[in-house]
């Protein structure tokens, strides 16, 4: 049978559908590693500027009576990702369930948009949810396909992470304290390289195309290149991904969007972390060596990826280096894409949520 085991987690789940509604609990639905936690953190604290409001985090991958209890019980409920049980899990009327999703815009095509298989979990999860936040009406359909969701349910406000970078964050301390901890002359800009992962494995170490010697023979003394590998990277490919040149793996530190604040120039390809970084108005180049392969056999976008990026794209080392040798790129094109993902870029994302579900 298809979906045992998130059958199964709905079945348990029922035994606690007459469970009385708290009308002061929130919760939100994790994994283990809280990925993606940014947003949930923010809408938490705009609960707490409002009352009394008792917190509870729900992991996906711990069966806990407890924690079924305070989850059911729950008059606010917050997703980040996917949770497939939710399809079969049977929650009280008064209980809203909201959908923030982790990230903004809309870049490459997920979800249902791909995934024609799961189309009918997800359509049964869209029924158990009522709520689907995304950062601009101009993206809607994008993601009423994706999630196989009504339009009616998908509620343009913003994206809660986003609030961060509203914050009086002191810039020049952050990138300080970052040169200091790895050793770094406090005078070297650092470019953020984020790639994505493929599919496809031969392509997924990016050393192989990057020519971190000439790259660093060209650049070095003006800036140090800072290497953040997607989280998934490790499913989509086996080996070791370094290079005994000069650069710093910050794949594992605990902010990216820290990384982000500090970082003068962004490196990436097809990751939708360029959403984001389009925001702070900095330079953006689109390092895509693998281009015609990827278009062709990997998921595809929501739009015409030559034609929209907001950046210039280059396939080699030698191209990338010329591109941040001449420091020559086209603002414009970073405010025009901003345009088709967001409607308001604020610091008031969190708070419009909690207010039109406290309304």
């Amino acid at each position: 049978m298809r979906y045992f085991k998130h059958r199964i987690y709905g079945a348990l789940f029922k035994l606690f559908k007459d469970t009385i509604i708290k009308k002061n609990r929130v919760s939100f639905i994790v994994d283990s590693k809280e990925s993606f936690k940014g947003n949930l953190d923010y809408i938490q604290k705009e609960f707490e500027n409002r009352g009394n409001f008792e917190f509870h985090y729900f992991y996906k991958n711990k069966l806990s009576i407890g924690s079924f209890r305070k989850l059911s019980s729950s008059k606010f409920i917050f997703l980040n990702d996917n949770f497939f049980p939710l399809a079969f899990m049977e929650f009280h009327p008064e209980t809203t369930i909201v959908q923030l999703w982790h990230a903004p815009g809309a870049s490459k095509k997920f979800g249902g948009s791909v995934d024609i298989q799961n189309r009918e979990i997800l359509e049964k999860i869209s029924k158990n949810t009522d709520y689907l936040i995304t950062t601009s009406v101009n993206i809607k359909d994008y993601y009423s396909e994706a999630f196989q969701m009504p339009l009616n349910k998908i509620k343009s406000l913003g994206i809660p992470r986003m609030d961060y970078y509203f914050e009086n964050h002191d810039v020049n301390t952050l990138k300080s304290n970052f040169l200091n901890k790895y050793n770094i002359s406090s005078n070297k800009k650092i470019l953020l390289y984020a790639p994505t992962f493929r599919d496809e494995e031969k392509y997924n170490n990016v050393f192989n195309y990057l020519n971190l010697e000439e790259f660093n023979e060209n650049l070095g003394d003006e800036y140090i290149l800072a290497l953040r590998l997607h989280p998934k990277i490790e499913n989509f490919y086996k080996n070791d991904i370094s290079d005994n040149g000069n650069y710093i793996d910050v794949s594992d530190y605990e902010s990216e969007q820290e990384l982000m604040l500090i970082s003068d120039i962004l490196i990436t390809d097809y990751s939708s972390i360029m959403i984001e970084f389009a925001t702070l108005n900095k330079p953006i180049i689109f390092f895509t060596y693998d281009l015609d392969s990827y278009l062709s056999n990997e998921r595809g976008f929501y739009y015409d990826f030559k034609k929209t990026v907001p950046g210039p794209i280059v396939h080699t080392s030698q191209e990338l280096i010329d591109v941040i040798k001449k420091n020559e790129f086209d603002k414009s094109k970073i405010s025009e894409f901003l345009n088709t993902q967001f409607d308001l870029i604020d610091g008031d994302s969190s708070k419009r949520i909690v207010d039109f579900l406290l309304k």
